[in-house]
């Protein structure tokens, strides 16, 4: 394990002669993985220097300037960086565009695939297993490898997504954001890992949302329920209240989806 918390990369792709892959096509694999890393982590970080982009290069035997190079053309697909002006990197190939379009409506297959692949590729060099880092705790450590998995890679979207800061206060301390699931983990299986379907909270202002006391309306702005509003206490009302009708901090990419906004609305937040 690297000091950045990346597992060292194996000499025998350390030594491995990269130049045998300049030029060559990418493979669904190679786009799969390298799709995955994508979402996974800021745009901005999205650099020949980035530890994870220089891990991931080294294990399917490309350069960190070509993965960076085809994170960017990812980017280009990206509605929210255009959104902004940032066009990514042109230029992507036919088969970019279609994991684009494949994995954005399966998620779920998409963290079970880039999975399989890295611990195949890690056992064939004899490496230990992949390195996407996986939630702790008493809760986390109850639900199966595969659940895990998918709420390693959800938290890791969607908070990325939020550059690390809660979206109602704006506090930058990664430690004490969850990855909310608008609709809950229980309830749609095809949207747990969707980072659509989630929103970067900070812990009481998660709470708050999954009891309904919180929510958040399709114009993208915080609604906070009355039997908060109403309440008499004045902490309450500094603290809580200030928030209500405030547009949210929008993500940089994976904007909340509107039918999930609407199901919440709907099904979980309390009015009164």
């Amino acid at each position: 394990m690297s000091a950045t918390g990346v597992p060292a990369r194996p000499k025998a792709y350390l030594m491995a002669n990269q130049s045998e892959k300049y030029g060559t096509l990418w493979s669904r694999e190679e786009l799969i993985l390298a799709f995955e890393l994508y979402c996974r982590i800021p745009f901005r970080t999205t650099r020949a220097t980035n530890p994870e982009v220089i891990w991931l290069a080294h294990l399917i035997g490309r350069t960190p300037a070509a993965m960076a190079r085809k994170l960017g053309n990812f980017g280009a697909f990206d509605p929210e960086l255009k959104k902004r002006n940032i066009g990514g990197l042109p230029h992507g190939s036919k088969l970019d565009g279609e994991i684009w379009n494949e994995f954005h409506r399966d998620w779920s297959g998409l963290v079970s695939t880039a999975h399989t692949l890295r611990e195949t590729l890690w056992q064939e060099v004899g490496a230990p297993a992949a390195p996407l880092s996986l939630p702790t705790g008493p809760s986390e450590r109850a639900v199966t490898a595969r659940q895990r998995l998918h709420q390693a890679f959800f938290r890791q979207a969607v908070l990325s997504s939020y550059e690390y800061r809660c979206c109602i206060t704006g506090l930058p301390i990664p430690d004490a954001l969850i990855a909310s699931h608008i609709i809950p983990w229980s309830v749609d299986r095809k949207l747990r890992a969707n980072p659509a379907n989630g929103l970067s909270l900070s812990a009481t202002f998660s709470r708050l949302f999954d009891s309904g006391l919180m929510g958040v309306d399709e114009d993208l702005k915080v609604c906070i329920s009355s039997a908060l509003l109403d309440n008499p206490d004045p902490k309450v009302q500094k603290l809580l209240s200030r928030y209500h009708r405030k547009p949210i901090r929008l993500p940089t990419r994976f904007l909340p989806d509107r039918g999930c906004i609407r199901w919440h609305l709907r099904n979980t937040f309390r009015y009164a």
